[in-house]
C-alpha cells in the first residue's frame, strides 16, 4: 500500500512540475537563469576602435572568455549571426542562411557554441525577422538555402505594401501595383531596410523554416526577436510554436500598456525586455529610489504580476551612449563606465535586477566593468535559488535608499541600495556582500530551512499531501509546492 501511494505521489509530482514548465512555448517556469548580452554596438571592430573600448567581441575573442561566461551565465545573447560579411552588427543582414558575418566565420561561431554548451550555458540567436536588407537593389534579396528546410527567394510581393520603396522615386519597385506588393504593416514602420510582409504564408513558411534552422542545424538554444513592435505577436507565437526554443525574449520597446498587449498577441508563448523596469531605474540616478517600489511609482512588468515573463536589464547596444545621437546615457555620464561616478549607479542597478525577479540580462561593457563585483551578486543569487517568479515578501523604500526581502528556491535575500541604505544587520540573516560607499549596495542572506530540497534532512519534520490534484509538502507551518514555491 506504501509503494501504491509513493507512485501515485511520484506520478503527481512529474505531473505538476511538468505541467508547470509546458506552460508556454519559450518561457522556462521559476527560471533561475542568468543571461549575458556578449555584445554592444560595433563591437566586432578592433579593440583600438572608440566604439569598442571594452574589448572586441568577435566569435574569437569570445572564445576566450568561455570560462568566465560558463561559470556564471546559464544564457548569452549573440548579436545577428546572418551576414554576408559587410553587413556590420547584422541587424539589416542580406543573406539569412550565411552564417559568415563581421562577427567572424560560421565555422567560429560553431566552434563558440560548442564551448559555450560544454559549460552547459545556451546561447540565444538575434531573430530579424521584421525587416531585411537586399540584394542589389531596393527589392532584390539573396536565396537562403535552409537545408532539409527549404530553399527561399523572398520578391517585392513578400514586402508589406505600405513599406517606402513603393513610394521614393529613387526605388526600383516604386510605384508597383498592388498585385507586385505585399498586404499592409501589421506593426510598426521599419525604415532601414525591407518590411516583410507577415500575412504572407511564404514569408510565414520562411521564418519558420530559418528558426528551426538556427535551432537544429546551427545548434542555438533560443530567440531574441529584434524590432516586434514591428508585426503582430500571432506570428511570432507562430514561430516559436514551429521552432520550439527553450527561451523566447521580445524586443519590444514600448510602455507597458503595449508590452501587455504584445504577450496577449503572443498568448504569452515569449518573455519580453522590461523597458519599463529600466526607466524605473532611473531612480538610482536622479535619487527617487521610491521609483523601485511597486507600491509608489514603478511601471515594471512586476506591478501587473507579470515578473515570469520580464527580462531585466540595466542598457544594451541600443540604450548605451556610444557617444552619438542614440542611447538614453541613463547610467553613463560619459562612455568610460569605468569613472567613479559612474561604478555607483550601475553597481546598484546590478544589485536590484539581480536579486529580483524576472531574467536579468548582464550588458557586456558592465561585466567588463566591474566583473568582480558583478559575479559576486551573481554567486549569491544562485545560492538563494532567486528566480523568474520569486516573491518579493516586502519592500521599501525613500528618497535615497531601497530594501526588498526576495525569496528564493533554496533561500531569502535582504537587498539594499542607495548611499544611505541602513547597515543593520537583520536577525537571521548573514552578511553576504557590501558595496560600500562606492557601490552603494548591500546584500544579506538567509538560507532557507524548508526548501523542498532538504525535506529529507531530518531537521524539521515534513509532511506531503495532495490537494485540488497538486502534491503539496507542508513543512513547519509553511506549505510548499513541488518548485519551492511558498502556497500559504
Amino acid at each position: 500500500m506504501k509503494k501504491f501511494i509513493l507512485h501515485i505521489l511520484l506520478l503527481v509530482f512529474i505531473a505538476s512540475a511538468s505541467e508547470l514548465r509546458a506552460e508556454n512555448v519559450g518561457v522556462p517556469a521559476e527560471c533561475e537563469d542568468v543571461m549575458l548580452q556578449a555584445f554592444y554596438w560595433d563591437s566586432y571592430k578592433t579593440q583600438t576602435s572608440t566604439d569598442s573600448k571594452f574589448g572586441r567581441t568577435k566569435w574569437i575573442d569570445l572564445l576566450k572568455d568561455t570560462a568566465a561566461i560558463n561559470a556564471n551565465f546559464d544564457l548569452v545573447w549573440f548579436p545577428p549571426s546572418s551576414g554576408p560579411t559587410g553587413c556590420g552588427v547584422g541587424y539589416s543582414a542580406r543573406q539569412y542562411s550565411s552564417q559568415d558575418s563581421d562577427w567572424g566565420t560560421k565555422t567560429g561561431l560553431s566552434n563558440l557554441i560548442k564551448a559555450l554548451h560544454r559549460g552547459n550555458t545556451k546561447v540565444l540567436a538575434d531573430v530579424v525577422v521584421n525587416h531585411r536588407g537586399n540584394y542589389n537593389s531596393w527589392c532584390n534579396f539573396y536565396t537562403d538555402y535552409f537545408g532539409s528546410y527549404g530553399t527561399f527567394t523572398l520578391t517585392q510581393k513578400h514586402i508589406v505594401s505600405n513599406d517606402e520603396c513603393f513610394s521614393d522615386s529613387k526605388s526600383s519597385c516604386y510605384g508597383a501595383s498592388s498585385s507586385d506588393r505585399g498586404s499592409y504593416d501589421t506593426g510598426d514602420n521599419f525604415n532601414g531596410a525591407r518590411d516583410l510582409d507577415h500575412k504572407s504564408e511564404y514569408v510565414q513558411n520562411w521564418a519558420k523554416a530559418y528558426t528551426q534552422w538556427l535551432l537544429n542545424t546551427i545548434n542555438y538554444d533560443g530567440f531574441r526577436y529584434d524590432m516586434t513592435l514591428g508585426f503582430h505577436g500571432r506570428y511570432l507565437k507562430m514561430y516559436n510554436e514551429a521552432a520550439n526554443p527553450y527561451i523566447s525574449i521580445s524586443e519590444l520597446w514600448s510602455g507597458i500598456d503595449r508590452q501587455k498587449q504584445h504577450l496577449q498577441e503572443c498568448e504569452y508563448n515569449t518573455m519580453v525586455f522590461d523597458f519599463q523596469t529600466k526607466y524605473s531605474l532611473k531612480g538610482i540616478v536622479d535619487g527617487s529610489y521610491g521609483k523601485l517600489n511597486k507600491n509608489k511609482t514603478f511601471e515594471g512588468l512586476r506591478k501587473h504580476g507579470l515578473e515570469r515573463y520580464a527580462v531585466t536589464f540595466i542598457d544594451n547596444h541600443d540604450t548605451f551612449n556610444r557617444g552619438t545621437a542614440y542611447g538614453d546615457n541613463q547610467y553613463t555620464k560619459t562612455t568610460d563606465l569605468s569613472t567613479a561616478t559612474n561604478k555607483d549607479h550601475v553597481l546598484q542597478a546590478s544589485a536590484y535586477i539581480l536579486m529580483m525577479p524576472g531574467i536579468p540580462c548582464v550588458f557586456y561593457p558592465h561585466w567588463k566593468s566591474y566583473q568582480t563585483e558583478i559575479n559576486e551578486l551573481i554567486a549569491i543569487r544562485k545560492r538563494a535559488g532567486i528566480h523568474s517568479e520569486s516573491e518579493v515578501l516586502e519592500e521599501s523604500s525613500g528618497q535615497y535608499q531601497y530594501s526588498a526581502t526576495v525569496q528564493g528556491h533554496r533561500g531569502k535575500v535582504i537587498v539594499r541600495v542607495g548611499k544611505y541604505r541602513s547597515k543593520v544587520q537583520p536577525e537571521g540573516y548573514e552578511l553576504a556582500v557590501d558595496g560600500g560607499d562606492g557601490g552603494a549596495y548591500t546584500v544579506y542572506i538567509a538560507m532557507n530551512p524548508q526548501g523542498v530540497e532538504n525535506i529529507e534532512d531530518g531537521t524539521v519534520k515534513s509532511e506531503k499531501f495532495i490537494e485540488d490534484g497538486r502534491l503539496l509538502i507542508r513543512r513547519g507551518e509553511q506549505v510548499y509546492d513541488v518548485l519551492g514555491r511558498i502556497i500559504k
